[in-house]
């Protein structure tokens, strides 16, 4: 069966009903260039009122080391994702925590590249100049045809939708889908028909 992680949490509202429609995670974005940032004390408070049950991942950028610790420790996190150039030695670094490396993709998928992270999971967006993420736009899927070949957990991230992410699924046989901005009403707040819609496309 495969997860959905619904990312750039930024309220227990949308917390609560992403959970409620089945989700399997939830994503807080601490980069404070991203419309859906979340300030740390406030996603503390927001991890401490739900369950176990559901993940809770931070999504950093180029973040210093000890900063990334500090946030991911008041928050209770359970993963990290590291969106921006973070290197391997880098990765290494976070062994109390899952690590998802993400890599956006624009011309070709190079293996050689990603092998060089030992990391619980990798996650594939398209590649945008001005954003480090939450575009909004799909990439070309035939970039991912050798996905099979990469060990470790794989999340699709990417204009996913409730309309196309079942195509996605179907072709690329991901572990996880991550969606944001499709389920959105606008940046940051989430709209919660548009969440239950999405996931019981991928269920």
């Amino acid at each position: 069966m495969v997860k959905v992680k619904i990312c750039g949490i930024t309220n227990l509202e949308d917390a609560l009903a992403s959970l409620f429609s089945g989700a399997s995670a939830i994503g807080f974005v601490f980069y404070k260039q991203s419309p859906r940032f979340i300030e740390p004390i406030k996603a503390s408070n927001i991890s401490r009122i739900l369950p176990k049950n559901i993940l809770r991942v931070g999504v950093f950028v180029d973040e210093q080391e000890a900063k990334v610790k500090k946030i991911a420790k008041l928050c209770h996190l359970d993963m990290l994702q590291f969106h921006g150039n973070e290197a391997p030695e880098y990765c290494k670094k976070f062994k109390v925590y899952k690590v998802i490396k993400a890599f956006r993709l624009d011309k070709k998928l190079d293996l050689s590249e990603i092998s060089k992270y030992r990391t619980f999971a990798y996650l594939f967006d398209t590649f945008s100049k001005n954003k480090a993420g939450g575009t909004g736009k799909k990439f070309n899927w035939n970039l991912l045809r050798n996905i099979d070949k990469i060990s470790g957990q794989v999340f699709l991230s990417g204009g996913l939708t409730s309309a196309n992410v079942k195509s996605a699924i179907k072709k690329l046989h991901p572990d996880w889908v991550d969606v944001s901005s499709s389920v959105e009403s606008r940046p940051g707040k989430k709209d919660h028909a548009k969440v239950k819609k999405f996931i019981e496309a991928v269920k």
